[in-house]
């Protein structure tokens, strides 16, 4: 995000919470959406990963809850934390590379126009 975008959001809107990753949220105070609610933002600690949002707060965001999320982060007791996608970084999961895979009886050959029996 930009410096004018994030001094903008800072004059322009209301500060609302804090999640557990540090990005912080906003509640507009004169910009309203296409259906007449005060515009909701994100502003990411770090790089702009929108997997970081956490579900709470991914509701709160596009509207499915007003309610705002509390600050001592009371869960469900059913509730894991949540983890961001990590995918295409060093912690992503890479399966064991055992070397050649056996044949099976599923197997098949590809048909290639140029090879004609």
């Amino acid at each position: 995000m930009s410096v004018i975008a994030k001094i903008f959001i800072f004059l322009t809107s209301k500060k609302v919470g804090v999640d557990q990753f540090g990005n912080r949220y906003y509640i507009s105070r004169t910009r309203k959406d296409y259906l007449g609610n005060n515009s909701r933002y994100v502003v990411y600690k770090g790089l702009p990963e929108p997997s970081k949002v956490p579900p709470m707060w991914h509701a709160w965001l596009h509207y499915l809850s007003d309610d705002i999320v509390r600050e001592d982060g009371q869960h469900y007791s059913w509730e894991k934390p949540h983890i961001p996608n990590v995918t295409g970084t060093k912690l992503a999961y890479v399966p064991a590379k055992s070397g050649v895979r056996p044949s099976v009886s599923a197997d098949y050959t590809p048909w290639f126009p140029w090879r004609q029996k």
